[in-house]
Parts: structure tokens; sequence; C-alpha cells
């Protein structure tokens, strides 16, 4: 799987975990210059909080495209160490 915004492939792996139609790479997957820790967070009931990256690409931001859960819940253990991506954000194989 790949994931590319403006042109640019921000992750690739075939190491990938589908949650809720989302694909969560593997955070050494993903290249760690073009993001940005935001301020953002959100709370699932069943995987816990969430904490966001914006990208940032060739001058372009893209606010609080990806995101990952630092310490997810047990039911959602396996996406521990991954990161999932929205917002114009392609994934494809």
């Amino acid at each position: 799987m790949r994931a590319v915004w403006n042109d640019t492939v921000i992750a690739e792996s075939d190491d990938t975990v589908v949650v809720e139609g989302n694909h969560y790479f593997p955070r050494s997957s993903v290249r760690e210059d073009v993001l940005v820790d935001s301020d953002t967070h959100t709370t699932c009931p069943w995987k816990g909080e969430a904490s966001y990256l914006t990208l940032s690409v060739d001058g372009q931001t893209n606010r609080d495209a990806a995101w990952y859960y630092p310490q997810p819940k047990n039911a959602a253990a396996e996406i521990e160490n991954r990161v999932a991506f929205w917002k114009g954000v392609d994934v494809t194989e």
C-alpha cells in the first residue's frame, strides 16, 4: 500500500492493518520529514485517544491529515505504532 499527497509518497508498506476502512501503516514506513505534530486530539470509544499529524510537502500543508493512537485500548492493540491518513491523501495498492 502507498499513501500519496501532493504527488509525494508519504508512506509505503506491504504491512498495513485495516480498521474501519482505513489502512494503518507502520510508523517506520511513514516519512518523518513530512510530518508535523498537531495539538488536535479526538477520542474513539473503543480505540482510545487519537493524536494528529499535519503533512508539510513542498511548502504546502494538510492540517491533521494523519492520525495515530499512541496508547490504543486493548480492543485496538493491532494499530499501536501505526498511522492512518485522510483529507485528500490517496491510499492505493
